[in-house]
């Protein structure tokens, strides 16, 4: 039987989520691109506006923390605020095309990285977890 730390479903998340990003992070560091910010400019690739809180949620990271991500976005270009297109009174991030080039060249490199985890941890056992941890989220949500 596991104790301690490792019995805790929390603790062993946090484990994998780390993991994960850090590789994550390895395939994005050669073009200056942080996790939370590949999330943003992912999050914004659908080509609707977004509201800095659907952003947040979409992203998952507080407000402030968000602001200053997107804020260095903007100083590179990748991404603008401008008028929510369904409410012209509000502002809304949207992706800049050189965002979206930018996206284009980290497709390889995620995909090596998700090749990485399906390799190692295999195909139908990865679409399983995924499909869990989505079940999982939906039964705390509510």
């Amino acid at each position: 039987m596991v104790t301690g730390l490792g019995s805790s479903l929390a603790y062993l998340l946090s484990r994998a989520e780390r993991a994960v990003n850090r590789a994550l992070a390895a395939a994005l560091a050669a073009e200056d691109v942080t996790v939370d910010q590949w999330r943003i400019l992912q999050a914004l690739a659908d080509g609707r506006g977004h509201s800095m809180g659907d952003l947040a949620e979409a992203a998952l990271m507080p407000h402030p923390t968000l602001t200053k991500a997107v804020d260095r976005l903007v100083d590179r270009a990748l991404v603008y605020r401008g008028h929510d297109p369904a409410d012209r009174r509000k502002v809304a991030v949207f992706l800049a095309s050189r965002g979206s080039d930018l996206l284009g060249r980290l497709e390889a490199g995620i995909a090596e990285h998700h090749r990485v985890i399906l390799a190692g941890y295999g195909t139908a056992r990865t679409e399983r977890l995924m499909r869990d941890l989505e079940e999982l989220v939906r039964s705390l949500e509510g």
